[in-house]
């Protein structure tokens, strides 16, 4: 059984069902109190842990003009405002060392993007602020090479990290899923969280912006909880078809709680088998 990271008042690896939500990035404050305080609504509904997810900014966008948020310090204040209105404990992405002190006096959860889960002085400046780190594995890397990214982490003083399966690269402007992934990461003793949404983008396969099929990122999150997820990760909109980042992966929020409902009782029954899928 993996560790129990917990954040607030959800613990990643418990009982219940971890759930991380949230849209790609901050558009304003407008859209974004409003994902989150329907998000978090349905979240105390159904009883799943839930962290509010959003991204000051977005610095592996597929083009110099696609939108990437609305800045660090914008971002931050959007996020603050979301933590004191619901108390519910927020996520965002840090690109580089010296954005690590400042996002961690508002974040709950330091997240290191895919394309840089190597990168060592990012992972140590995120572990070393003392908040809880989630580690996205790379479309590019072996999930048993995860642990070494974990361990980089720990050799900061952080023991709460978390690990998250989000495909990998095959081909041309496509992803894959191997659900092998879930149970070799979870070999390193950490939660392993799965991103449905990303897992179903289409890098750069709208010529100058991903694309993706939001239809099946309930499949693919149903598989990954059987498998032995610990929690699932989905971006999620008020209007997705016209989100300024992510729009074709990303759910809606009526989608959301039917969605967790399923999968928090899929959760429940592999854990009543001992964590192990049937």
């Amino acid at each position: 059984m993996s560790a129990v990271v917990e954040v607030g008042d959800c613990a990643i690896g418990g009982e219940r069902l971890a759930v991380i939500a949230g849209p790609c990035v901050i558009e304003d404050e407008a859209t974004t109190m409003k994902a989150a305080g329907a998000l978090c609504a349905a979240a105390a509904r159904l009883g799943v842990g839930f962290v509010f997810k959003a991204s000051y900014d977005k610095a592996n966008r597929t083009s110099l003009d696609s939108f990437r948020g609305v800045g660090m310090d914008e971002g931050l204040a959007v996020l603050a405002a979301v933590k004191e209105r619901f108390g519910v404990p927020v996520l965002t992405d840090i690109h580089c060392r010296s954005e690590a002190a400042a996002a961690a006096a508002v974040a709950d959860v330091l997240q290191i993007p895919a394309l840089l889960c190597r990168q060592t002085d990012l992972i140590v400046a995120a572990a070393a602020t003392g908040r809880a780190v989630n580690i996205k594995k790379g479309q590019f890397m072996d999930p048993a090479a995860m642990a070494h990214a974990a361990a980089k982490a720990r050799s900061a003083g952080c023991e709460r990290v978390i690990l998250t399966e989000r495909g990998t690269t095959f081909g041309y402007n496509n992803l894959v899923v191997d659900m092998r992934a879930i149970p070799v990461m979870k070999r390193a003793g950490l939660p392993v969280v799965f991103d449905a949404t990303h897992s179903v983008q289409s890098p750069g396969g709208l010529g100058s912006a991903s694309g993706g099929d939001r239809t099946m990122a309930a499949t693919l999150a149903r598989a990954a909880v059987a498998a032995g997820a610990d929690g699932v990760f989905m971006e999620v909109h008020p209007d997705p078809d016209r989100a300024l980042c992510d729009g074709p992966n990303s759910l809606s929020i009526e989608e959301f709680e039917p969605l967790v409902g399923e999968l928090d009782a899929l959760y429940g029954f592999v854990r009543s088998r001992g964590g192990r899928p049937s």
